[in-house]
Parts: structure tokens; sequence; C-alpha cells
């Protein structure tokens, strides 16, 4: 080798050396080790391939040169230097992307549908005005939030074959899904408690259950939904990221976006299991504690028509309830980073599509007042003759 050349990788040895510690080349981002400089970054413990950077033994920098370096050392200091991550989605399914796209759109659409339709015909039918249409409004919002926030981008990435996302987008469609989550179980946990006024306190039901206690439940599990998660959100979009930027899941998942971080995230992994805790658990408890009243209360009814009607009222937000608890546990009640990648991709996958074009059905399928309610908003808007 050219004593140039020997000079040059000197250098760039010497200008990783001085680099302050914990800080990483912006080539360590890259995919590509043929694209990285010649070292080790000490954060990112990435093997980089022989590209060398200018330095003052190999003579007097160029203005281009300059440039490049004050650069390159501003990206360090700036801790983060990733601006795109790589959603790896389904690799397995690469033949079958077609099939794929076109039965998780048909799920999507078919959700919005339906949960548009709640939205609609309790908004317009005054016979729906009441405290369980309301929160049943407020859980459609979050779920078409929620849904609308991963499924087109993966879909996007499906049909394009491009599975980008910038740094920016990623961390916001992270903050959706999970503020929508929890605005979900605080929701769910206030539907068990309307069930339970209107099985266990009939006659007080409209004492307690008024409107202004109503908007009070609705603000605080949209307030208290965003609250919980932004603290979070912010400290993972916080951490430097100087890994490989590929996210083993179809959305910015916290576990595999905290795998790519270029920091300790103990400690974040257990403030979040805490959080996912906190907020499952005791939903699930509070509403446990709902529907044990409700079935003592229901069992203790003479009438065997009495029973069945009290308990019907309560078997779709039952459902819903079982179905939540048991997907949502399953992935997010142990550390972020740990367990099986593609079952907690196939369990998300349900949780994000199936469930979603489910809940309407389960929600409206056997209730008689809303389809009598559809019915009449049908009629009067568009099967109605001049």
């Amino acid at each position: 080798m050219s004593e140039g050349g020997s000079g040059g990788r000197g250098g760039a040895t010497s200008l990783l050396l001085s680099a302050p510690s914990g800080f990483c080349f912006p080539g360590c981002v890259l995919a590509q080790e043929s694209q990285c400089h010649a070292a080790l970054c000490s954060r990112c413990s990435f093997a980089a391939a022989a590209v060398t950077a200018p330095s003052p033994s190999s003579g007097p920098y160029t203005d281009t040169q300059a440039t490049a370096i004050k650069e390159e050392r501003k990206e360090m200091t700036n801790g983060t230097s990733v601006t795109e991550f790589i959603l790896l989605g389904f690799p397995e399914l690469h033949g079958l992307n077609g099939a794929f796209f076109t039965t998780f759109l048909f799920m999507y659409l078919l959700s919005l549908v339906g949960h548009s339709m709640i939205i609609i015909v309790v908004l317009k039918e005054p016979m729906l005005h009441t405290p369980m249409y309301f929160f049943l409004v407020s859980f459609s919002m979050a779920e078409i939030c929620s849904t609308t926030a991963e499924v087109p981008k993966m879909l996007d990435n499906v049909l394009s074959g491009k599975n980008t996302i910038c740094f920016a987008c990623c961390m916001a469609q992270g903050f959706v899904v999970f503020s929508m989550g929890a605005v979900e179980f605080i929701t769910l946990t206030i539907m068990s408690f309307d069930r339970y006024v209107a099985i266990c306190k009939p006659l007080r039901y409209n004492t307690i259950m008024t409107n202004e206690l109503c908007l009070q439940l609705f603000l605080l599990a949209w307030v208290g939904g965003f609250v919980i998660i932004i603290s979070q959100s912010a400290v993972v979009w916080s951490y430097p990221y100087c890994k490989k930027n590929v996210i083993d899941h179809f959305f910015c998942d916290v576990g595999p976006v905290l795998k790519l971080a270029c920091a300790d995230t103990t400690l974040m992994e257990l403030i979040g299991l805490l959080y996912g805790a906190t907020i499952m658990w005791g939903s699930f408890g509070f509403s446990l504690i709902s529907y044990t009243c409700i079935i003592a209360t229901v069992t203790g009814i003479s009438s065997a028509a009495g029973r069945s009607k009290a308990f019907f009222t309560c078997t779709s937000h039952l459902t819903v309830v079982i179905i939540f608890y048991l997907a949502d546990m399953f992935m997010y009640l142990r550390p972020s980073t740990q367990g099986d990648t593609r079952a907690n991709k196939v369990v998300s996958l349900v949780r994000t599509s199936f469930v979603p074009m489910l809940n309407p059905f389960i929600y409206t399928i056997r209730n008689k007042d809303f389809k009598a309610a559809a019915w009449k908003i049908l009629r009067r808007n568009f099967l109605s003759s001049d």
C-alpha cells in the first residue's frame, strides 16, 4: 500500500479515536457494510468496511473535504443519525403480496365503514343519545385512528415494495398507535362501569350517568391516553439510533424500535412494562369487578327471560373486552425487546386488522335498537321518494 493511503487510514483512525465517547459516524447507520467507515464504532459495535476519512496527515483539506468533515462532526454531536427506518414486514409472504394486500385492504375498509357507520348513526339518531352509545362512539373513533395509523402504511409498503418510513413518521406512528390503545382500554373500562350501573343500579342509572359525568369520563379516556403515552414516546424519540435501521415488524412497535437504540434501554423497558401492566391490569381488574357484580345480579333475577335480557346487554362488550385483553397482554406484558417476534407480528396483525373489522358487527349485529335506527336513517336519506 502507498504511503499516502497508509497516512489516510492512520488519519481516519486518529479521527475516530479523538471523537467523543459514545458518538457514531453516520456511515454506521447504513445497512451495507461496504458503505461504512473503516473502524469499529464504539457505540454501535458495527464492523465497517474500508472507507477512510481525510486527516491532517494526508495533506491540506480542500473546501469540499473541510465541509464534509464539519457535517460529519455535526452529525456525531447530534447523537441521532438515522433519518429513516426499514419496516421488514412479512418477507416470508413475498410471493403472496397480491393476496395479502387485497385481504387486508378489504378488512381495513370494512372496519372503516363499520366504525364510521356507528358514529354517524348514533350522532344522527336521538334515540341512541345514551351513555352506552356515547362511549361506543368514543371507542370507534379510537379504533379508526389506531388502524389508520398502521394499516395504510403497511399496505403501501406491500404494494410499492418500498418499506422505508422516515424517523419522525415512525415516532409519530408509534405515539398514535399506543395512545389510541390506551384510550381504548380506558374506554372499555368506562363501558364496563356503565353496564354495571345499568344492571346493578337501574333505578339510579339516570342520576349517576349524567351528561356531565359522561363528558368527564370521555375526556379522562382521551386526555389520559395521550398523557400516559407522550412521556414514554418522548424518551424513545430522544434515544440515539446508530445501529442497523431495519425494524422487524410491519409498524413502528416499541420493542423492535428500542432494539436499534445505541443506549441502555433497560430502564425504559421496565417503565414501559409497568405502564402497560398498570393500564391493562388496572383496566382488566376494574372490568372484572364490574362483571362479577353484574353476573351476581343477573343470577339473582328470578325470571329466565329477565336474566337473558339483562345478560344480553353485556355480551357484546364482554366479547370485545376478552379479545382485547388476550391479544394485548400477550404482546406487551413482558419486556418490550423480548419474545417471539414472528408471533408478535401475527398477533399484532390480527389485533390491527381482524379485530377492528369484527368489532362493529359484535356491537351492532344483534342490537335491535341500533339496527332500527340505521334502517330509519337509510330510508330517510336514501330510500325516501321525492
